[in-house]
């Protein structure tokens, strides 16, 4: 099996959630540290316009999106499993919700005023603007965020929910964690690290144990990579996707071989272009090349991804 690259830094809370997945699966992995904001040129190279993080690369295939990326984790190595019966779909609608509501209820509490100047206390004066600028581009108008007092309100209750379904047992699910575990705990994880909101779990210590067992997982130890060495690995390596389904399905009326861009539904708007060579029930994926990277195939998830043919 070729070496499972992950691109990502060190404070992104869904790089969090793909790490204590390669953590609970014991598999070794290498880490590129990108960069959180543009420009990324490297990551361009290889993903031809998805700028979101992490994304995993495995020879000259990319995999784009954490829900996509654990897939591809359960697939090379089933045990243990993400996605425990009989609670399988659950746990899938469980991540989902997890990776959308909750996670943007925590990061409206975890960067309200007094949150972001802690995360960029150390940083120069700039920073926190580019930040800011830097992940508007990314919605574009695209998507209604909360207000502070809103976010206050929807995130206690959740955390109220998350303690409910913990009352009896030790992971959200039952007695092993789930993806959903996965997704729940990474937006939790981020308010965890700054010191002036993080008092907000106090009010909820089912949720905190929980925390804790969840970060007992760990993440092992990851060999570092550079950009340009998982370059040239993708240039001298030929696309074989570990994606196991393969049966196209055509909900667009767009051929296999057509010229394409797909992009995130509301956060991270940037489009890939290439050409269509898979459209299954769960994923898309594009050819691309460049003079850099060689022929590479990037994947995406179906859900939460838009694609059309592309312009011209």
């Amino acid at each position: 099996m070729a070496d499972l690259i992950l691109h990502h830094y060190l404070t992104s809370p869904f790089s969090e959630k793909v790490r204590l997945i390669l953590g609970a699966k014991k598999l070794p992995w290498k880490s590129v540290f990108i960069p959180p904001i543009m420009p990324k040129p490297d990551v361009e190279v290889l993903t031809g316009g998805y700028r979101k993080t992490p994304f995993l690369q495995i020879g000259a295939d990319i995999y784009c999106d954490s829900a996509l990326i654990a897939d591809v984790l359960e697939h090379l190595r089933p045990e243990p499993t993400l996605y425990p019966e009989p609670e399988k779909g659950m746990s899938r609608i469980l991540a989902q919700w997890a990776d959308t509501t909750l996670f943007w209820a925590a990061m409206a509490w975890n960067l309200q005023p007094r949150g972001a100047a802690e995360v960029f206390a150390k940083a120069p004066p700039e920073a926190a603007k580019a930040f800011g600028e830097d992940r508007g581009k990314m919605s574009a108008g695209n998507m209604t965020r909360l207000r502070p007092a809103d976010a206050t309100s929807a995130y206690k209750s959740y955390l109220r929910r998350l303690s409910d379904m913990l009352d009896e047992k030790p992971y959200l699910l039952g007695e092993v964690p789930s993806i959903a575990d996965f997704s729940a705990y990474h937006p939790l994880w981020y308010t965890r690290r700054i010191e002036s909101v993080r008092t907000i779990l106090d009010l909820t210590p089912a949720v905190i144990d929980w925390m804790d067992r969840m970060a007992a997982i760990g993440h092992d130890v990851p060999e570092k990579f550079s950009s340009e060495e998982a370059i040239a690995v993708a240039k001298a390596s030929t696309p074989h996707s570990l994606l196991t389904d393969s049966t196209f399905q055509d909900d667009h009326g767009i051929p296999l071989g057509t010229a394409v861009t797909i992009r995130a539904e509301s956060f991270g708007l940037e489009e890939t272009p290439g050409t269509l060579v898979a459209a299954t029930r769960t994923h898309y994926t594009l050819e691309r090349g460049n003079e850099r990277a060689g022929t590479v195939h990037v994947h995406f998830p179906r859900i939460g991804y838009v694609l059309k043919k592309a312009e011209g």
